[in-house]
C-alpha cells in the first residue's frame, strides 16, 4: 500500500512515501527533516484535525480560498472533441487542478496573514456557477502549531 504524504510544488500531483521524484512530471521532492519546523511562510495544510507530532498551540479560525475558473473558447472546443472520443477531458482537468492549487495557495496566505503555520481540517468543494464557471473552494481552520517534545 502506497502512504501519499504530500504533494509536487510544481504540478501539484499526489507524491508517494520515500519518492525522490514526482511521478507525474519529474521535479525532485525535498525531504522533510524529523525535527522540521514549519514557520509562518511555510504552511502546512492537512485534511486531518491534528498534525502528527505537533502540538496546537492557538487556534486562529476558519479561512477560505476560492477560485472561480472557466474555460475559453479553444478549450472547451479541444474538450468537446475529447469528450466524443470517451476518456479523460485533459483539456479541463489541467483548469481544475490549476484551479485547485490556486484555492490552497489563497487559503495560505489568509493564514499567513493571520500569523498561522498550518491549516487543520482543509475541505475541498467544487460547484458550478452560470453552467460556464467552475467555483473551487478550499476551507480549512488556520492554526499555530510547534513540535511536540520527544519522549526520552
Amino acid at each position: 500500500m502506497v502512504k501519499i504524504l504530500s504533494f509536487c510544488k510544481v504540478c501539484g500531483a499526489q507524491i508517494p512515501e520515500n519518492a525522490k521524484f514526482c511521478p507525474k512530471c519529474g521535479a525532485a521532492v525535498e525531504a522533510t527533516p524529523a525535527s522540521y519546523m514549519p514557520t509562518t511562510s511555510e504552511v502546512i495544510v492537512v485534511t486531518t484535525p491534528t498534525v502528527s507530532g505537533y502540538r496546537v498551540t492557538k487556534v486562529f479560525g476558519v479561512v477560505t480560498g476560492l477560485t472561480p475558473r472557466s474555460r475559453g473558447v479553444l478549450g472547451k472546443f479541444i474538450g468537446g472533441i475529447q469528450s466524443m472520443l470517451g476518456g479523460e477531458i485533459t483539456a479541463f482537468t489541467t483548469e481544475i487542478e490549476k484551479a485547485r492549487r490556486e484555492a490552497i495557495e489563497r487559503l495560505k496566505d489568509q493564514a499567513r496573514a493571520l500569523g498561522a503555520n498550518a491549516i487543520i481540517g482543509l475541505d475541498m468543494e467544487t460547484s458550478d456557477l452560470l453552467q460556464t464557471i467552475i467555483v473551487i473552494s478550499a476551507t480549512g481552520t488556520a492554526v499555530l502549531i510547534e513540535k511536540e517534545a520527544q519522549a526520552t
